[in-house]
């Protein structure tokens, strides 16, 4: 048994404490890469998509926690649009296996052996925004930051669904068929005047289509098209955007985009895809008072789980935890928190401690300085809009942090000791037994609630460890007490 007093995670929260206290604030409107919006910057525009409104979403993602292997993956599950979610699911599962390998051979995203970067610079992130959501129809921009590709490594699709006609498309399923080669020529008559540019290769059909897979209305219902780099002219060239006016474009709509282009601009009150049923987990109403725990008289440990919070499994998880009167530390991810607000304040009304783990899970240290407080400040936010209360610690994405992070959030960051690796080993008796034999005095371990394996781990790590006198605490209250 080991007699640490104080955990190696701590020590760190505590010193690295000291040096946030001149910290600057920030808009959480800032750029987030990955983000919703701008296919120039990866800002977030704003669709003004509320997803904690979409009845029954789920959010599917899977991350590592690996610095030699950094990817983070999520995109919407929305009832009734399953052939929409099982296209993205397509496609990042793609992503995936191409960054980390497969059959167990790792590519090079996770040991470096191809392409321009080398280990310490590969990361894989997907992440998602809502483009529209109302009435029948539904959009979902899909934006990927891979380090190890060519270029600027950022790609942007939209993907799309007819509730009407329960047929997921692409981005040209907007554009009436008969009116493609018009619109075409529109938008290749705007690239013209943007140096760089090559209008012409968009004429081979091919391309154009591999090329045209990023569209969404404006608010005033004029259409954006957006191009990643080197794909319609010269890698310097960087990023191009066309946008055509309403007036312009709705001759040329489908009928399924003039639905989105008046959605967009007027939406309804609610979403329907015409779905059988919509139904949705229960959210557990345990409440908790305050932690009177005195961790230095008793042996203390605090678990914490990252990455959700997720549906159905963070609210089996809390329902686990309120059995044994346990209050843990949950890092959660800035775009589940404003899809599932409720299951955020349940954490809170059930005594446990939330925390930023910023909003899509990138590597802060690879980011300006306005993109690391966009990822720390919008979390923030959308966690107190959901609790009523600012988090005061962060868990950095890969435990990757460096001075300027550090010096650009008054969060306290809080690291591990005990790295279960869940993510890679979906097996509830393993994590239960790893963290079991590994679990010493005044720890903090490393689990994620977005794999229901880790879930389903917990009860016995909770029942073995309480009988061997464990108490489980806060990260807060485990620092404040020892």
């Amino acid at each position: 048994m080991r007699t640490r007093t104080l955990a190696p995670a701590l020590l760190l929260l505590g010193s690295l404490a000291l040096t946030t206290s001149c910290s600057t604030g920030a808009s959480p409107n800032g750029p987030v890469p990955g983000g919703a919006g701008s296919a120039k910057t990866g800002t977030d525009t704003g669709s003004g998509v509320d997803p904690a409104r979409i009845k029954g979403i789920r959010i599917v993602s899977d991350n590592s926690d690996d610095r030699s292997c950094r990817w983070a993956a999520s995109y919407p599950d929305v009832p009734g649009a399953g052939a929409m979610t099982a296209a993205m699911k397509k496609d990042v599962d793609a992503r995936l296996a191409g960054f980390r390998g497969q059959d167990g051979t790792p590519a090079a995203g996770c040991d470096g052996s191809s392409g321009a970067s080398g280990p310490d610079d590969a990361e894989l992130n997907v992440s998602f925004s809502f483009l529209v959501a109302s009435g029948d129809v539904l959009g979902v921009r899909l934006t990927t930051l891979d380090r190890v590709s060519a270029g600027d490594g950022l790609d942007t699709r939209t993907y799309w669904y007819d509730g009407r006609n329960r047929t997921a498309g692409s981005a040209l399923a907007l554009i009436a068929d008969g009116s493609r080669s018009d619109f075409v020529t529109a938008v290749q008559k705007q690239l013209r005047a943007e140096e760089g540019a090559d209008p012409a290769s968009l004429d081979d059909p091919a391309n154009r289509t591999a090329s045209l897979d990023d569209m969404a209305f404006t608010a005033d219902g004029g259409l954006r098209v957006d191009f990643d780099r080197d794909t319609v002219g010269v890698a310097a060239g960087g990023r191009y955007t066309v946008t055509l006016p309403k007036a312009t474009v709705t001759p040329w709509l489908s009928d399924f985009g003039k639905r989105v282009q008046s959605q967009t601009v007027n939406p309804s009150v609610g979403l329907d895809l015409g779905a059988a049923s919509t139904p949705t987990a229960a959210t557990p109403t345990h409440t908790a008072s305050g932690d009177t725990t005195d961790c230095a008289a008793v042996k203390c440990i605090a678990l914490t789980f990252d990455d959700g919070p997720a549906a159905p499994y963070t609210a089996t998880l809390l329902t686990y935890l309120a059995k044994y009167d346990a209050r843990v530390t949950f890092f959660t991810v800035g775009q589940n928190v404003v899809a599932h607000p409720e299951l955020v304040r349940a954490e809170a009304r059930a005594g446990h401690e939330v925390g930023n783990h910023s909003w899509n899970h990138p590597d802060l240290t690879r980011l300006t300085p306005a993109e690391i407080r966009s990822q720390l400040t919008r979390t923030s936010a959308a966690i107190k809009a959901a609790t009523g209360k600012e988090p005061t610690l962060f868990r950095p994405p890969y435990g990757a942090i460096n001075s300027e992070v550090r010096s650009l959030t008054t969060l306290s960051p809080v690291l591990w000791d005990v790295d279960t690796e869940d993510w890679k080993y979906p097996d509830a008796s393993r994590v239960a037994q790893y963290v079991i034999s590994k679990a010493g005095r005044n720890e903090v371990v490393l689990l994620h609630d977005i794999h229901p394996t880790s879930v389903a781990a917990v009860p016995e790590i909770l029942s073995t460890l309480t009988a061997r006198g464990y108490h489980f605490v806060t990260v807060s209250h485990l620092r404040a007490t020892m």
